[in-house]
């Protein structure tokens, strides 16, 4: 409280896993998720009028390594910066610690000068400078000494003793462990005939990383079928699996994938990390009018809702944003998912398994047996999942669901392609969410400028400015803050399209999907273009991401 980051209730909650778990906290509030590591060490850094280190500060190599335990240093989260002679500087996660600041003035004989320094900066330093030997890439492969020749097929207790070799565990864990630092969503393990190649995917961008052989192809994807308890030794078939782990004291869920190319199996493996998405429309980028128009949608006591766009465009987190919103005691929710990404508590959900027929149209038939208020299809991918979903909605549920068109407006027409009929569509669809990712600027170091008069004019911006001079677009320029790129994190940029009597009628008339567009923007539809301009001009994000996203202009 005395930080001013918390209510009364917020601390009472500190207080109680304070006194419990005997913790410090600064622990409990990063582990309550009531703070974050920047705002807590901005505070701390205000408290007690002391310096953030920077990440510049810490060395590659350990002071005092005869001195200090690194045991001691690393469960106090304390990392020594550099040896000033009559004094030593040292990065604290927590300040307030003083048994861990006496113990060190004890140690070494010194007064100790203390920066405020985050936990993740701190335990990066630690094992850069103490564990480097088998911590590193370069450390690690060091250590692997398999003779890895050429593993056939029916060699698989080869393939099994090579994936349980410490080294190659701690290779792939050291590639789970770096993509989550660099906030990557997805991680691509790709063997070519000479080279075997490792790229994140962060912010929607893929981004190639140091890798090791290809000659540890064969160990790398067995240790990861592993981790995922599928077939080790079948490599001619596609296969997918799921791995729950926890990393730094963080719950991890892993979705694999294999899939058999020229030169051996690709692997790629989608991280979800639990509560590392804020389910709340504000955080995902839905500005208030937006939002009033969701809402207005989803107030309705019965209908389908959708939700469309590519692969990766957040469409299951803002429907997992609805549900939120919806989960209330007197309403029953249930979803069916392949695969379930985010568990949510008092909701009822349900993992597709086409292996043992548990399909997306035989569970919800069971389902409405089961009288649900609200129905969650993780994907309408055929007729017969759409049209049980009509009868659904037809029967007095909200249905929501997703759906694969590049706009809001095609999705009328892709569910009529599909076999669905038209009267069915007028008298079930609510509205129709369309929406892609964006790439935030980083706010520590984006460059405002005056984009040409004739650019804006263009781009249209006039209809967001009315006077070309006061014009102002932000531009990437990247430092520490963002990794040199420029942008961190992703936000969303929506249209949603609300279908009223006219379009209705469209409908009934089997209308191309512009002419539906069209009537939507005639009745007040924000397109994603318009949305990602409004975000381009308050610094959220720049106008050559908002085209490139749109493909627009």
């Amino acid at each position: 409280m005395k930080m001013g980051l918390l209510d009364q209730e917020g601390y009472d909650r500190v207080q109680a896993a304070t006194d419990e778990l005997g913790q410090s906290t600064g622990e409990i509030l990063i582990k309550l998720e009531l703070v974050s590591e920047q705002n807590l060490a901005k505070a701390f850094s205000k408290q007690y009028d002391l310096p953030e280190a920077d990440s510049d500060d810490y060395p590659d190599q350990p002071l005092f390594n005869g001195t200090l335990s690194g045991n001691f240093l690393k469960s106090s989260r304390v990392m020594p910066l550099s040896d000033e002679g009559d004094h030593v500087v040292v990065a604290m996660a927590d300040p307030s610690d003083s048994f861990t600041i006496e113990a060190l003035e004890h140690a070494l004989g010194k007064a100790v000068r203390i920066k405020i320094g985050l936990p993740r900066d701190i335990e990066r330093a630690f094992e850069r400078a103490y564990e480097e030997g088998e911590g590193s890439l370069s450390g690690i492969l060091k250590d692997i000494d398999v003779d890895f020749g050429d593993v056939t097929d029916d060699d698989i207790k080869k393939l099994k003793d090579m994936a349980s070799e410490a080294p190659v565990i701690r290779l792939v864990n050291r590639i789970i462990s770096t993509a989550l630092e660099e906030r990557a969503s997805d991680i691509h393990i790709e063997p070519y005939e000479n080279q075997l190649v490792i790229r994140y995917r962060v912010d929607g961008v893929l981004r190639e990383v140091d890798s090791p052989p290809v000659e540890l192809t064969p160990a790398i994807i067995s240790r990861i079928k592993i981790m995922a308890n599928l077939n080790i030794a079948e490599r001619r078939l596609t296969q997918d699996g799921r791995v729950s782990l926890q990393i730094q004291g963080k719950p991890i869920d892993l979705r694999v994938s294999i899939l058999p190319s020229l030169y051996g199996e690709s692997a790629v493996i989608r991280i979800l990390e639990d509560n590392a998405v804020k389910l709340e429309f504000e955080s995902l980028g839905m500005g208030k009018l937006l939002h009033e128009r969701f809402m207005a949608v989803m107030s309705q006591r019965h209908g389908i809702l959708l939700v469309t766009g590519p692969t990766g465009s957040g469409k299951t987190t803002t429907l997992y944003t609805a549900l939120k919103l919806l989960n209330k005691p007197e309403c029953k929710i249930i979803t069916v998912e392949d695969p379930i990404e985010y568990q949510l508590n008092g909701i009822t959900q349900v993992q597709v398994n086409a292996n043992i027929g548990l399909s997306f149209a035989n569970v919800l038939r069971s389902i409405v047996r089961q009288d649900p208020d609200v129905i969650m299809i993780g994907e309408m991918r055929d007729l017969e999942t759409a049209e049980i979903a009509v009868q659904s909605s037809l029967t007095g549920h909200v249905v929501l669901s997703t759906l694969h068109t590049n706009d809001a407006a095609g999705a009328i027409t892709r569910l009529l392609d599909m076999g669905v009929e038209d009267y069915l569509l007028t008298s079930t669809v609510n509205g129709v969410v369309g929406q892609r990712l964006v790439r935030t600027l980083c706010e520590q170091c984006r460059e405002e400028y005056s984009p040409p008069a004739s650019f804006s004019k263009r781009m249209g911006l006039d209809k967001h400015v009315e006077n070309y001079q006061n014009i102002r677009l932000y531009r990437p320029v990247g430092c520490k803050a963002c990794g040199g790129q420029g942008y961190v994190g992703r936000l969303g940029i929506y249209e949603i399209l609300v279908v009223d009597e006219n379009i209705r009628k469209l409908i009934l008339q089997k209308a191309a999907t512009t002419d539906i567009q069209e009537a939507a923007i005639e009745a007040g539809m924000i397109t994603m273009f318009e949305d990602g301009i409004d975000k381009a001009l308050r610094g959220l994000t720049t106008i050559e991401e908002v085209r490139r996203i749109t493909r627009e202009h």
